[in-house]
């Protein structure tokens, strides 16, 4: 093979997909993402276990947790846009996702543990106290990383596609879609609660000791997965700023504003409102899966209805349709939250419906629009 072939141009009208890739961000967003990675990858670890804890520069495990903890939260807020901000679609039952992922990946952590529980059997210890014999059989294989990492992605895609098929197809949309979306994350919190679903009950797993037969808790380990986290954020902000600006995005974003005109011009809905909603869920998954080493416990509560409208309200405060928005709403109301909840705890739920009404009324673009509507005015005035 010649080298002018190997050097040939790609033909006329086909992109290299490095090249659109490349443009789906503008050159500002490709350096704060460059900044944003190395400060995750390279100065955070370094700040966490090379700086000696009494040094004013320390990053302390504590924060590491918090934020790693955060960035869990931003996936499922940037997942979260993808069907509200770009699809029209306002779900109040993401948690049930969320919690999917975490659980799935919460059994393969239960089954490390081996006989170092407090009953020394290997059976995780809210079987053996509850006499268990043996594991239920949807608890076969979750010893193995790789089928755990696979019904992390399996199951919240398959639920997601079950319901909504039959929701997208019955034409249910609105409010209506909403509310049945909280029925059914409740539904499922109530299923959890119980002890003979094999779930653990209201204490859920915790007390996690290895993953990939590493010390769960150890400095390294942390650093570890909080590069992973801030690794797969960044990853989806990418991808899902290439997928909005593709003709699938464009179409979705025609049918959130005006699906009737598009179902008559000759576009089907049903498949691209499914895809998008079962690749949400599927994110939210990931999510959850990464969330729980780190925090290191995943109980029925992560499915509550009020869970998930607080993802909602991430988002809706940071600004929809905007990717970055969402992020920087989940950053903003969960810093807050670990503010309140410890100086002014009685007051953290006033102070989130007030923030939900202000920016509803006032701000109904968000942090995002607000800057942007600032640098209009600067730009204006200059």
């Amino acid at each position: 093979m010649s080298s002018a072939t190997l050097s040939a141009p790609a033909p006329a009208g086909r992109v290299p997909v490095t090249l659109r890739l490349a443009s789906c961000l503008e050159r500002k967003a490709w350096i704060s993402l460059g900044v944003f990675l190395a400060l995750s990858l390279v100065a955070v670890p370094v700040l966490h276990l090379l700086v000696p804890p009494e040094s004013a520069f320390h990053v302390s495990a504590y924060a590491i947790t918090l934020i790693g903890k955060i960035m869990c939260y931003a996936l499922v807020a940037v997942a979260m846009d993808l069907i509200w901000g770009y699809g029209g679609i306002l779900s109040l039952g993401h948690g049930l996702f969320f919690a999917l992922g975490g659980y799935a990946f919460g059994m393969y952590l239960m089954r490390g543990i081996g006989r170092d529980g407090s009953y020394g059997s290997d059976l995780p210890d809210f079987m053996v106290f509850l006499d268990w014999k043996e594991l239920p059989w949807f608890w076969l294989g979750t010893d193995s990383f790789g089928w755990a990492a696979l019904l992390v992605l399996a199951v919240p895609a398959l639920v997601a596609f079950v319901f909504g098929y039959f929701a997208f197809r019955s034409r249910i949309k609105g409010v209506y879609f909403s509310i049945i979306t909280q029925a059914l994350t409740y539904a499922a919190m109530l299923l959890f609660f119980r002890n003979e679903t094999g779930f653990g009950g209201n204490n859920g797993f915790t007390d996690f000791k290895r993953i990939l037969g590493y010390d769960i808790t150890a400095p390294a380990t942390r650093v570890v997965l909080f590069g992973l986290t801030a690794l797969v954020l960044a990853a989806t902000l990418v991808g899902s700023a290439w997928l909005v600006k593709s003709k699938f995005g464009r179409v979705l974003a025609a049918i959130r504003d005006a699906e009737s005109r598009v179902m008559f011009i000759g576009y089907n809905p049903l498949g691209y409102k499914l895809a998008i909603w079962v690749l949400s869920a599927v994110l939210c998954g990931i999510a959850g899966a990464l969330y729980v080493p780190q925090v290191g416990i995943i109980n029925p509560g992560e499915m509550s209805p009020a869970n998930s409208i607080e993802i909602a309200i991430w988002v809706a405060v940071g600004g929809r349709a905007s990717l970055i928005g969402p992020v920087i709403g989940a950053f903003t109301v969960n810093l807050a939250k670990s503010w309140f909840t410890v100086s002014f705890p009685e007051y953290w739920l006033f102070f989130l419906g007030l923030l939900f009404i202000v920016v509803t009324l006032y701000l109904p673009q968000g942090l995002v629009g607000l800057w942007k509507q600032l640098l209009a005015r600067k730009g204006g005035t200059a």
